[in-house]
Order: structure tokens, then sequence, then C-alpha cells
């Protein structure tokens, strides 16, 4: 099945194209087509499975075919989840396929001054993408009403309730019009799941994608403890020990994807990124230079990667871990495709360690730990970096189980002179 024979209308068809997705993920394709006949839906599902456009798409199609009132724009679309990342990843989203509708979006969360998040509220959208607690904020203080609700999306919904959002979300579920489409995602149904959703949903239809962990059977992978300051050293003295004629590194930030870039063009390392900030022209081109061999490493963000398929992609770096362990296989995913093999190495820092446990016990693994290196970091670990917008980090419960040792090529020492 293809994107095409789902039945989406053509500006968002051209969109997704452009992006690179061909064909729809399992989530995509069964969640889609039942949205589009506005009923409401249960998915369970993971984080890196595809939900996030399974259902924007639908929501955007039905936005987009709507016939607009000559009126000032009102929220039609509200899109609940609990972090500022989470929140900006889906918005970004929203934009993307989105960005050959007349549709407008806009996202806010907590930890920011309010001031611009109101004054794009005031120019008026169509679908916001909100964390809880800033949401109830700017309903307090009059900024937004949720009485034109049509479309109403709750994510991470497990998360919701470990991060202690239950209360904010049901006072929010009653400031919504009854006649609406629900939408309800969340990674496990415990108990206190089910019954949060039968407060949200009418008789929904349900998806279960169960979670991706053969991929990362498949992939042979290993972690570096490293500073953060010392990650693009090691990124170096890698690419000069290692003869991957291409790789792939996985960078948090769009600032930092572009830095690594320069650094290791400076060394003369053919590089590129690709991330949201990048247009059109210049992802296809890096892709396309990727592709033929005359780009050799590709630094790219999480969202901006999602449309990459490189047939015999040798290695992907994990140059910052993902604060989302799915994520993670989402990533290495990229390598070992189909019958071929592939390695995944990650850096890990000393407030990234938590985030690794998170992972290993996603994968039911250990990744073994390469040590032999110049980098080797044994400092304490720190806290994570905190996601604002009412809401931190996504809580793993990988307790205080530590990487086994493991083996590896040992990075030579580059002679070059350190910046």
């Amino acid at each position: 099945m293809t994107f095409k024979d789902l039945g989406l209308i053509e500006p968002i068809l051209r969109a997704v194209t452009e992006i690179g997705y061909t064909s729809p993920t399992p989530i995509q394709e069964q969640s889609i087509p039942i949205l589009l006949k506005k009923k409401d839906l249960l998915g369970c599902a993971q984080t890196g499975t595809g939900k996030t456009a399974a259902f924007t798409i639908p929501i955007l199609q039905h936005l987009a075919t709507e016939k607009q009132s000559s009126q000032r724009r009102q929220i039609k679309a509200l899109i609940v989840t609990p972090t500022r990342e989470l929140a900006l990843q889906i918005e970004e989203n929203i934009k993307e396929y989105g960005k050959y509708t007349n549709l407008k979006s806009t996202v806010i969360f907590g930890g920011v001054n309010q001031n611009p998040q109101v004054n794009k509220l005031r120019q008026g959208i169509d679908i916001l993408v909100a964390t809880p607690g800033r949401l109830l904020d700017l309903i307090g203080q009059g900024f937004i009403t949720l009485s034109h609700i049509e479309y109403f999306v709750l994510d991470e919904a497990d998360q919701m309730l470990d991060m202690g959002f239950i209360h904010d979300i049901k006072k929010i579920i009653a400031k919504l019009p009854k006649e609406r489409q629900s939408l309800f995602f969340s990674a496990t149904m415990a108990k206190p799941i089910v019954d949060l959703s039968n407060q949200i949903l009418g008789h929904p239809e349900k998806v279960t994608i169960k979670p991706q962990q053969t991929t990362a059977e498949k992939v042979e992978q290993s972690v570096y403890m490293v500073s953060k300051e010392d990650k693009i050293k090691l990124l170096e003295d890698l690419m000069e020990a290692r003869n991957a004629k291409s790789v792939l590194v996985f960078s948090r930030t769009k600032h930092g994807a572009n830095k690594i870039v320069k650094l290791l063009e400076r060394d003369g390392i053919k590089a590129a990124a690709i991330h949201g900030n990048k247009t059109q022209a210049a992802r296809v081109k890096a892709l396309n230079g990727f592709k033929d061999g005359s780009i050799r490493v590709l630094v790219a963000t999480d969202i901006a990667a999602r449309g990459i398929d490189v047939e015999e992609l040798e290695l992907v770096v994990n140059h910052d871990l993902p604060n989302i362990p799915e994520t993670y296989v989402h990533r290495i995913g990229r390598t070992g495709r189909a019958k071929a093999s592939g390695e995944a190495i990650s850096f890990c820092s000393a407030e990234e360690r938590s985030w690794l446990r998170d992972i290993q016990k996603l994968i039911q693994t250990d990744i073994p730990l390469v040590t032999d290196h110049p980098y080797h970091d044994t400092s304490p670990e720190e806290a994570p970096p905190k996601q604002g917008g009412g809401g931190g980090r996504r809580q793993g419960g990988g307790g205080n189980r530590k990487p086994q040792g493991g083996g590896g090529k040992r990075p030579q020492r580059s002679s070059k002179p350190r910046r």
C-alpha cells in the first residue's frame, strides 16, 4: 500500500511525498482510513511507530476540505501531549504535512514567556498543540476557548498519568464540546488508562501496534561514555579509524546538527545536515549526495530523518541519545534493514545515562560498553536536561542496571590539533 491508496487530497499527498514517505507504517495504514471516516480511535502504540502522521494527516485533511468561514479563525483541533519536546515535534510535523494547505497551527508549553505564544493565538489558528499546564493557564486568562473544537487528540496518555496530569486532563475534557472526534493514544493499556479513555471516547475503533524490538536485535550496538564536550572529538576519531562510506549521525537539535557538520567539514570530512530549518531543495540535495556517495556523513534530527531510506547504510551514530526510548529503535533501524547487518554506536554523556537505561529496558538487553578510547568518561551521573512545558523527562524504570562491558574497535587518537 502507498499513501496515494489512502485517499489523501493532493496538497497533503504532495507534502508527504516530498518528505520521502512512500508506504505508510502499520499504524498509519490502519488508522488513517478510520479517522477519515470521523470515527473515534483508541490506539495502543509506542512513539516511533509513525503515529503522529497517523493522527495529524486526517485532521489536516478534514480541516482543509471544510468550508472556511470569513470570520476570524477558531481553534478547531486540539492535540494535548505531556512534554515540550513532543509538542514541538508534533507541531513541526503538522507544518510539514500541511505546508500546501491554508491551515495555521501553533504550539504552547510552559517554562517560557507566554507573550509570543499569545500573539500567535491572537492572529487566529486552526490547530493547537499544547502541554496541559500552559493550556489551562491560557484558558484561565481568557486567551483560549475550546468551544469550537471538532478534533481532540490525547497523545502519550500513559506518560500523562505517570507525570501526574490526570486532574489537568479531566479539566480539559470538561471544557470540550460533546460533539467531536476524539483520538486517544497510549503505549500501554493498564486499567487507569482504559478508565480515562472511556471518559474521552464514544464507541471507538481500536488499533494496536506491537513495539518494534526485532530491529534492535539485527544491529550490532555499542555505547561510549563521553562528556558532551568530547563527543565531536570522538566522532572525528571514529571517522578516521573506520572506513565506513556512509554514516548517519543523529543530533537532538537543529543547531547541534549544523555545528557537527561545520566541525566535520573543517577536518576534511564531507558532511551535510538535514532538519526542519533546511529548505526542501537543500534536503533533497543533501540526501541525494548521501545516496550517491559524494557526502560521507549525513547529520539529521529525528523528524528530518523519517524520510531517509538508504540501501546498505553501514553505520548509525547517536551523537545525542534520545530521551524517548522508542526513538532509539527507530534511529538504529536505518541500518541493518532486510537481510543486511548494520552497526549503531551511541555516545552517552553523564546527563543522558538515565535515558540509556530506559532504552535498554525497552530493547531488553544491555548495550555493550566500549571503554577503550581516549575520551572515556567516568564522572558521576547528572540530572538530564529539563523538558519545559508542563512536563519533564519521560520516566523510564530501567532501575540502576549498568551496561556491561563489550567489544568494539578502538578509535585511534587523531594527531590533528584539537580546537
